[in-house]
């Protein structure tokens, strides 16, 4: 082959492996997801409680892309001062394949230890997604999206200090009713002591009267 028709080839290789890396380049930093929310199911939680995360997944590429997997990592403190990560996962069924310009959204239950120390507890969320490529017509692994938020745990003392406060309120309550129902009760007796002597009084204003004796008639 001659050097003339062996340039032409050269560079015609060397464009088209310039093009594939190129490709493979905008398809491995392409963002195709985005978490757009992820509320939990409450807004402060206790030691040992359960819950859910709703984590809502966007798909803003013209492409198919499909949720391999979802999931929220959490640092926690223990009340002794440990630090452990734990990592929770969906319980949808996976993969599930978004359209374009569509949101799909999953849940991720959680549930926190009985010793966990009170306050904010940071949650990371992650997607891991493929994007379906039409040119190679095959399916091919993406970005992966990730959301920050935070959950409340309160403190076991609060709790008990709530039901405390709550029971002295309902004995409070009680011990007024018991007053007024004995208020009430005075007010009832002197009521109708007042009435029965009332009635005694005429009775026996009624019988004086009716005992008087009268005249006798005289002859005429």
């Amino acid at each position: 082959m001659s050097r003339k028709n062996a340039e032409p080839l050269w560079k015609g290789s060397f464009v088209l492996l310039i093009s594939i890396v190129i490709l493979v380049g905008a398809i491995q930093t392409a963002r195709a997801a985005e978490i757009t929310t992820a509320a939990l199911d409450s807004d402060t939680y206790i030691a040992g409680q359960t819950g859910y995360i709703s984590t809502s997944v966007y798909n803003d590429k013209n492409e198919n892309i499909s949720v391999t997997e979802l999931s929220a990592t959490v640092d926690y403190y223990y009340a002794d001062g440990t630090v452990y990560m734990q990592k929770f996962f969906t319980n949808d069924t996976l993969p599930v394949k978004i359209l374009p310009g569509q949101t799909e959204t999953f849940m991720i239950p959680i549930s926190l230890p009985t010793n966990i120390a009170p306050g904010f507890i940071d949650l990371n969320i992650e997607a891991r997604t493929d994007l379906y490529i039409d040119v190679l017509d095959r399916w091919m692994t993406s970005d992966k999206p990730t959301y920050k938020t935070a959950l409340y745990v309160e403190s076991p003392y609060k709790q008990s200090y709530e039901d405390s406060q709550k029971q002295l309120l309902n004995t409070q309550q009680m011990l007024e009713k018991e007053k007024i129902d004995r208020q009430n009760l005075g007010y009832t007796v002197v009521v109708l002591t007042i009435t029965t002597l009332a009635f005694v009084g005429l009775a026996a204003f009624l019988l004086f009267t009716l005992r008087k004796p009268r005249p006798i008639a005289q002859p005429q």
